[in-house]
């Protein structure tokens, strides 16, 4: 094929065709079909979606129920103990102390994966050092 025929071709593709016959009343029928009733496969997609959302939620929840409400224990191979979850009575407060507690126990979890890291233990030390600087704001606003 040469660059002629080629360039024939495509004009060719830019006439106008016909199709052989109607496509509308089948489209139209199969969307009816489809709004009459619904395909079972949609319908058990969104039964697992929504099982799906509400395993997550009580994921989180357990996760949740169990950072606050589990007493703490000495970690076995840092010996850093991880102390209970200080809550300021100031509101304003609070959430800067949740924060902070939960990076010092990400920070705790992550020395007993690597207990030979300085990096870790300068962010705990100083991750231990914001929370006793907060602990003497509430004090002093107390």
């Amino acid at each position: 094929m040469n660059e002629f025929e080629w360039r024939r071709q495509m004009r060719e593709l830019q006439q106008p065709h016909v199709p052989r016959r109607d496509l509308w009343p089948a489209i139209d029928a199969a969307l009816d079909q489809a709004v009459a009733d619904p395909p079972a496969r949609a319908t058990w997609r969104r039964m697992l979606a929504g099982a799906a959302v509400a395993a997550s939620l009580l994921l989180v929840v357990g996760m949740a129920w169990h950072q606050w409400f589990t007493p703490t224990a000495p970690a076995e191979s840092t010996g850093t103990t991880r102390q209970a979850s200080w809550k300021p009575a100031d509101p304003r407060l609070a959430g800067a102390a949740i924060e902070l507690d939960a990076a010092r126990l990400e920070l705790q979890l992550a020395i007993e994966q690597a207990p030979d890291s300085a990096a870790l233990q300068r962010l705990l030390r100083h991750t231990e050092r914001q929370q006793a600087q907060l602990r003497q704001l509430a004090d002093r606003a107390g």
